[in-house]
């Protein structure tokens, strides 16, 4: 039982790492993390089973490594059930930014071509919506609080500071241009290494005087993204304008 608990973590590990390295394709890393999920539920069960039966034969002594194989084992089943939470409760999408109507493009980089294919119906009379319609409801209903924001500092003082956070982030950047106020970088995750490119654009207010910013960010593969981008957006922005105000 122990093995079993803890095998699972490791196939788990082996999956994504294996993915990260390129000796599968992320579809089957992410089989593998799958039926490393059905291992651990089954230690889970098989353990309560052995104290059920143990407590029945009025045995007292439960093994140390037997808890530790199903401690690890519920520990792994938690944390993959609030991932499993997570993909329920938001929309297969995976393409997130401030600006619905405008969204900032990509110069540098090439958003994938299959980009908005296969993208889900949200909210009521979603039939007979194009794509990018269906698309611009999910976002609204998912990610209403992910909006342009105003920052009243110059644009060359926005850029410079975002190539620092950029940096900072260890993201590999692709693009910084002051002239067009355009940002794009590449953000790579720890274990299987999936790819999100993002680009930031900076525009002047009206005056002169202040940064209009936009951010968009868009995983290479996978139809959902399970929140990371919006994630990535807000942390962003936030940590750019310290307090923002939305527009």
């Amino acid at each position: 039982m122990f093995f079993g608990g803890v095998g699972a973590i490791l196939w788990a590990l082996v999956s994504a790492i294996g993915t990260g390295w390129g000796f599968w394709d992320y579809k089957k890393g992410l089989t593998g993390v799958q039926w490393s999920f059905f291992l651990a539920l089954a230690v889970i069960v098989i353990f309560l089973f052995g104290f059920w039966y143990d407590r029945k034969k009025e045995k007292k002594k439960f093994g140390l490594l037997r808890i530790l194989g199903a401690g690890s084992a519920l520990g792994y089943v938690g944390w993959m059930l609030s991932i499993i939470y997570t993909g329920a409760t938001l929309p297969a999408i995976h393409d997130i930014t401030t600006d619905l109507a405008d969204p900032p493009s990509f110069s540098a980089l090439q958003i994938r071509a299959d980009n908005l294919d296969k993208v889900p119906e949200c909210g009521e009379n979603a039939n007979g919506l194009s794509p990018v319609q269906r698309w611009s409801v999910c976002h609204q209903e998912a990610y209403p609080d992910i909006r342009s924001v105003r920052i009243e500092k110059p644009v060359a003082e926005i850029m410079a500071k975002a190539e620092r956070l950029v940096e900072d982030r260890g993201w590999e950047l692709a693009i910084s241009d002051p002239a067009t106020g355009r940002v794009e970088a590449t953000a790579t995750s720890t274990l299987f290494r999936f790819k999100d490119d993002i680009v930031l654009r900076v525009r002047p207010t009206e005056d002169g005087t202040g940064s209009i910013i936009d951010m968009r960010s868009v995983s290479r593969v996978g139809q959902s993204d399970l929140g990371v981008n919006a994630k990535r957006i807000r942390a962003f922005l936030a940590d750019l304008s310290g307090t923002t105000t939305t527009n």
